[in-house]
């Protein structure tokens, strides 16, 4: 087995990637390991309120987790970060976990999905206790990645948010979204107002609508004139692009946002930069600022996450 410079094991939820099985055991026995509860929309939520700091639970978090001890730090994960997490256990599969193998400037994902995959719509999601708190949300953002464990879950709520002009965000994800989940990924694309997504993510997307360009600019204004529910909000597109500018559309026109400046060696561990540049987008959004100063947030994010291990954040923001 390859000994790999650092392993990160993160729980995860609304969370699923392509992988083989993983001997988490043999992992832990051979490697340094350190754990950190994750999770695509998870860790978004949690930069979000970090950013925020008060009031705190400002974000509801809907995922599954096993009735385990993994399932048990994630609640207490989720309440040291201030974050309204409520989830659905179940006792059919364990919570899941997923290993980040690290050396060097090389990053491998493999991922147990276990729970992950088991969120339930009628027993959690329609559950009048559960509903009540989508109802009284202003602002919705689920992953690309949850397209694949319950479509039907991200309909209602998009739905939701259209019928009563809320804001409802997807992210891609990941080029497989675009591939091989295309019919649920386009059923839902009529409701949503923001999409994310990296450039690689964007050119995927391109390719399987046959947009027939890679100019990322040309992609975001196509993807912004796709069919849209709600007409009283302009759908808005966010492409990150690592380290060069991000594109985003404003009002007809496609703009370019410079990322901030890092020394490469800086740079501790990638994974995670595009849920934390989501976080800090949402942290203003929710606060009704411009879309300039979003997208500032989501780059102050982003930048502080890469500089450390796992999606993990100093006590407080420096962020002005």
């Amino acid at each position: 087995m390859t000994k790999y410079k650092t392993i990160r094991i993160s729980y995860i939820l609304m969370f699923v990637c392509v992988c083989s099985h993983c001997r988490f055991d043999e992992i832990v026995k051979k490697s340094k390991v350190e754990y950190h509860a994750g999770g695509s929309s998870q860790n978004s939520v949690k930069i979000a309120q970090w950013m925020i700091q008060e009031p705190h639970k400002v974000a509801t978090f809907f995922g599954c987790i096993g009735t385990d001890h993994f399932g048990e730090i994630l609640k207490q994960k989720a309440a040291e970060a201030h974050v309204n997490a409520h989830y659905y256990e179940q006792s059919q599969e364990p919570t899941g976990t997923c290993a980040a193998c690290i050396t060097g400037d090389n990053r491998s994902l493999v991922a147990n999905l276990a729970a992950a995959n088991c969120y339930n719509k009628e027993k959690h999601l329609d559950v009048d206790r559960n509903w009540s708190l989508v109802e009284k949300a202003r602002v919705y953002y689920i992953a690309g990645f949850f397209l694949t464990v319950s479509p039907e879950s991200i309909f209602k709520v998009a739905k939701h948010a259209s019928d009563n002009n809320k804001i409802f965000g997807l992210n891609i994800s990941a080029p497989f979204i675009s591939q091989f989940f295309k019919e649920p990924l386009m059923k839902v694309m009529p409701y949503v107002d923001i999409i994310f997504g990296n450039e690689t993510e964007a050119a995927t997307f391109a390719k399987e609508q046959g947009f027939e360009t890679e100019d990322i600019a040309e992609i975001a204004r196509r993807v912004q004139s796709l069919p849209k529910v709600n007409k009283n909000r302009q759908r808005i597109v966010v492409f990150t692009q690592g380290r060069e500018d991000t594109v985003a559309t404003v009002g007809d026109k496609v703009k370019m946002f410079p990322v901030l400046d890092i020394d490469q060696n800086d740079i501790v561990d990638t994974n995670g930069a595009g849920d934390a540049f989501v976080g800090g987008f949402l942290s203003e959004l929710v606060q009704e600022k411009p879309l300039q100063e979003c997208i500032r947030a989501g780059h102050y994010a982003a930048n502080v996450i890469i500089r450390r291990v796992g999606c993990t954040f100093p006590e407080k923001p420096d962020f002005h």
